[in-house]
């Protein structure tokens, strides 16, 4: 069995500044609550490798995998995929973005499935990823709302 997440969120911001404060990735640390720190491993063209290390978790634990990434500002979308799944079996997320007269919808849908000796199963995981996916676009959100009023200001 594998595990399936949809997500979305409505920023009341141009495209341009969503999209690019979304996929400034050295900057995910301020945008993301989750991770401590993003290390840029190789940049080819629109595909960038990457190091993602997260805050530790209850547990004192610290999660860090490396993950691909390939933007297509054309059709506003962007592909990843973890390099390192850790444990994932596998792990690919797309983000599709939508200019709408309010704002820009912003979509995260996520592919996966865990290993037989992961701590949790696809369902457990599943639901963790879709609590966290609506935290972290609301912080998200709120950052890029925020940067738009002070533009406008400025």
């Amino acid at each position: 069995m594998a595990g399936h997440t949809d997500n979305e969120v409505m920023i009341k911001a141009p495209f341009d500044l969503v999209w690019n404060m979304t996929n400034d990735l050295e900057n995910w640390p301020q945008l993301f609550s989750e991770y401590a720190s993003v290390e840029v491993l190789q940049r080819t063209g629109d595909t960038t490798t990457f190091r993602l290390t997260m805050h530790p978790d209850e547990d004192g634990k610290v999660w860090s995998w490396v993950s691909e990434r390939e933007t297509a500002r054309d059709v506003r979308t962007v592909w990843a995929r973890r390099v390192e799944p850790g444990p994932f079996a596998y792990m690919n997320i797309r983000w599709e973005y939508e200019e709408e007269p309010e704002g820009t919808r912003m979509r995260w849908t996520q592919d996966f499935e865990m290993r037989p000796d992961a701590p949790v199963d696809d369902p457990t995981m599943t639901d963790h990823i879709n609590r966290n996916s609506r935290i972290q676009m609301d912080l998200i959100r709120d950052k890029i709302e925020q940067r738009a009023r002070e533009t406008v200001g400025a």
